[in-house]
């Protein structure tokens, strides 16, 4: 099921637990206005308020992922010294709501994945791809100076070594460049890719939701230099008094699929349950 979201080109689709956010900008290969990236935070705050929403896939329509900020709104700003400052403010705000997004998201990348689409991808938790994803980081081609986030999110999934190649360079890197150097996270045979990013979003959707959340926070917090005690402890509290860590134990001592309690409201039904098999996509797959 589709519906609008508050901005033009940002379609969301829902399939029981999983949900699709699509670029919708194919002619232009996806590339974002600045309406665009100002429309993602309450786009991505309106989903995550939702327990219905297990999963968030995060992809473009038509043969490409997303090339990045749409070139003639890079000077539009109304500040002659900064001019880039508005985009800037709503690109970061939009990187940080899809960070933080409190629950599991993917990337699923066809095509172009360049600039701004990277910054999204990257802020993803997982990125799939397929052959034909080609991946860049340009701002040398156009004199931009990479914000600190999103210079911290590229080091931390390539390496310092690795992404001074791609900032220096701002060349386009292929699919399996991209899954070597840990820009990706797996790289899908032609015309596998929606198959097995749905599977996956299933077999996500019946897991913890708690535990999720609590590696979601404590990577976090290693990844800032922390040593996520702290969060671990905290979360480690709610999953007893939540019964989540008795219902675990008892499916598995029962051999049955869990009915995982937290996080759900009373009229949302399981996502996992006897005579389901999580691991089996049901319905259209993300396109």
């Amino acid at each position: 099921m589709s519906e609008p979201t508050r901005a033009e080109h940002l379609r969301v689709t829902r399939d029981g637990a999983v949900t699709v956010l699509t670029i919708d900008r194919p002619e232009k290969r996806n590339a974002l206005t600045a309406d665009m990236w100002a429309a993602l935070p309450g786009v991505l705050a309106g989903l995550a308020e939702d327990p219905a929403v297990r999963v968030l896939v995060v992809t473009g329509a038509g043969p490409s992922f997303c090339a990045g900020a749409d070139i003639g709104d890079l000077l539009g700003g109304p500040d002659a010294e900064d001019p880039m400052a508005r985009l800037r403010r709503d690109n970061l705000a939009a990187q940080a709501a899809l960070r933080d997004f409190p629950r599991p998201t993917i990337a699923m990348v066809r095509g172009h994945c360049i600039g701004g689409g990277v910054e999204l991808a990257t802020c993803c938790d997982l990125r799939f791809t397929d052959p034909t994803g080609v991946f860049g980081v340009t701002p040398a081609k156009v004199g931009i100076v990479y914000t600190p986030t999103s210079t911290r999110q590229l080091v931390q999934l390539v390496g310092p070594s690795t992404a001074r190649y791609l900032l220096y360079s701002g060349e386009l890197v292929d699919a399996a460049t991209a899954l070597r150097t840990g820009l990706v996270d797996r790289l899908l045979e032609a015309g596998d890719l929606a198959g097995e990013v749905r599977r996956f979003a299933e077999v996500l959707a019946s897991r913890s939701a708690l535990t999720q959340r609590a590696a979601k926070e404590i990577v976090a917090a290693i990844g800032s230099g922390g040593d996520g005690e702290t969060e671990a402890a905290r979360w480690y509290r709610e999953t007893v008094a939540s019964g989540e860590l008795a219902e675990g134990v008892a499916a598995f001592t029962e051999r049955r699929p869990p009915r995982f309690p937290w996080g759900r409201t009373p009229s949302s039904p399981p996502s996992a349950g006897p005579g389901r098999d999580p691991g089996r996509g049901r319905g259209e797959a993300p396109a």
